[in-house]
């Protein structure tokens, strides 16, 4: 039934073209689903689970394909997800994104949601996976005629949406059909991926884009700060940096260091080969825009490298030219992080460490100060590293079947993700030259052609799947 429909991937790139810069329209419902799905409850505890729409080219022999949700606003996940909107007319299917439980609008207590371990102990993969079945199952029902003839469930997911993708298909075989898991890191646990990989990868995505010299100078960036911290007329050069606040104890400087690690690590996770703007406006492959200003002429003072640095910045800290100054005290945690750390404390923890061998400050795991924060922060006792592991499987996916694992070479958490193929219907991708997710972003002219036939191996293997269900 689909066959005949494979002969439009040979069309792909022209009928992509006219989604490239397109806004992606989506009708907002909400489903009521049980507060816990693993125990009887004496009243009706539910909440409304946001999900979104796309029906364009729907009719009855289509599919659904349904997003998972990872952590963030569901519609913001949704118009960064365009692999799906230009492959949706060739198969007639039915487009759902679903929020994930405390992200976005779907609060299960309002806004009470994050108060205490009380309301946060609803917050787990289990139970989102639930959710995610329960809505599947909802649309395969509310869709069709007969029992014996419902919709089948394609699911998509990127990142820890990915992740939550492959498991609905590893625990929900009956209700998904098959899964395309982009640059999910499985494996990004205790015992599985060593702490030192992802600040590794980091520095090798700045050498391959801005080569050692820029490598060597972000180095040079710590120690010029760490020396310049050290006394009062010292400190003065982080004004060079246009803090909001002053950088006078250690904490600050701690603080100032975990900022601007965190804009390396998120222009890495942004490097595209076309703007964007997933945490702020961005240029193509901002990596290599940063470096090539970092390593352009500069004195040698401490106080000269340190404007030089900033100056090299301003296009991530301050693109619309409009910002006075860089606000890195930032004390009010928004909704998402709560969400996300709670979670990381419980049954997502991913081990990090930096070394001689990154471009990072060292920094060392240290399991017991990180179960001691997380006391500390949720009231958590039961830190359990092994968590995700125990549920899951860890390595081990042999058992299962029709999931791809693609995944960019240059992305941070290619060393955590599925590299190599399981079997005949699991399947791992790796894409030279891409970022984080890139295969399931929408088309653009500038992809190279790596990128176009990992989407055509894909629009194969979903034809495959759906033919294998009729």
């Amino acid at each position: 039934m689909y066959t005949d429909k494979l002969l439009l991937v040979f069309m792909f790139s022209a009928l992509n073209a006219q989604f490239s810069q397109t806004k992606y329209f989506l009708e907002t419902e909400y489903i009521e689903v049980p507060l816990n799905h693993f125990a009887p409850s004496e009243e009706p505890n539910v909440f409304k689970l946001r999900y979104l729409i796309n029906a364009e080219y729907y009719d009855e022999t289509g599919p659904i394909f349904i997003y998972i949700g990872g952590k963030g606003d569901i519609f913001v996940q949704a118009q960064n997800s365009g692999f799906m909107f230009d492959i949706a007319p060739i198969f007639n299917a039915l487009l759902i994104f679903v929020e994930h439980r405390y992200y976005g609008q779907s609060l299960p207590f309002g806004n009470d949601s994050f108060s205490s371990l009380k309301q946060l102990k609803y917050l787990s993969t289990a139970q989102a996976l639930a959710d995610f079945a329960f809505v599947s199952k909802y649309l395969k029902t509310t869709l069709s005629e007969t029992d014996d003839r419902q919709p089948t469930v394609v699911a998509y997911g990127a990142s820890y949406g990915g992740m939550l993708a492959a498991w609905l298909r590893m625990k929900y075989p009956y209700l998904v059909t098959g899964t395309i898991a982009s640059s999910a890191p499985m494996f990004d646990f205790p015992g599985l991926t060593k702490c030192d990989t992802f600040y590794e990868k980091i520095t090798q995505v700045y050498a391959e884009y801005g080569g050692e010299e820029c490598v060597e100078m972000i180095k040079r960036g710590w120690d010029v700060i760490m020396a310049s911290s050290k006394t009062k007329i010292g400190r003065r050069v982080f004004s060079e940096l246009k803090i909001c606040s002053k950088i006078e104890t250690s904490k600050d400087v701690e603080k100032l260091l975990n900022w601007l690690q965190n804009i390396h690590v998120n222009m890495a996770m942004a490097n595209y080969n076309y703007p964007t703007n997933v945490y702020t406006p961005l240029p193509a492959y901002p990596v290599k825009v940063f470096c090539d200003k970092l390593t352009s002429y500069y004195e040698i003072s401490n106080k000269s490298f340190i404007q030089h640095y900033s100056r090299a910045l301003e296009f991530y800290t301050n693109y619309t030219g409009n910002s006075l100054c860089n606000n890195i005290n930032n004390e009010n945690e928004d909704l998402t992080e709560i969400a996300w750390n709670f979670q990381t404390c419980t049954e997502l923890i991913s081990p990090r460490c930096s070394t001689e061998n990154d471009m990072f400050v060292t920094n060392p795991w240290d399991y017991e100060e990180y179960a001691q924060n997380c006391n500390a922060r949720f009231g958590v006792k039961d830190v359990r590293p092994e968590g995700a592991i125990l549920a899951y499987g860890g390595k081990d996916l042999k058992y299962y079947s029709n999931i791809i694992f693609s995944n960019g070479e240059m992305e941070p958490w290619s060393s955590a993700t599925v590299s190599d193929n399981v079997s005949d219907s699991i399947f791992s991708i790796k894409i030279p030259d891409a970022t984080n997710q890139l295969d399931l972003r929408k088309f653009d002219p500038t992809d190279n052609i790596y990128v176009a036939e990992t989407r055509k191996f894909h629009i194969h293997t979903i034809t495959q799947w759906l033919e294998n269900e009729h």
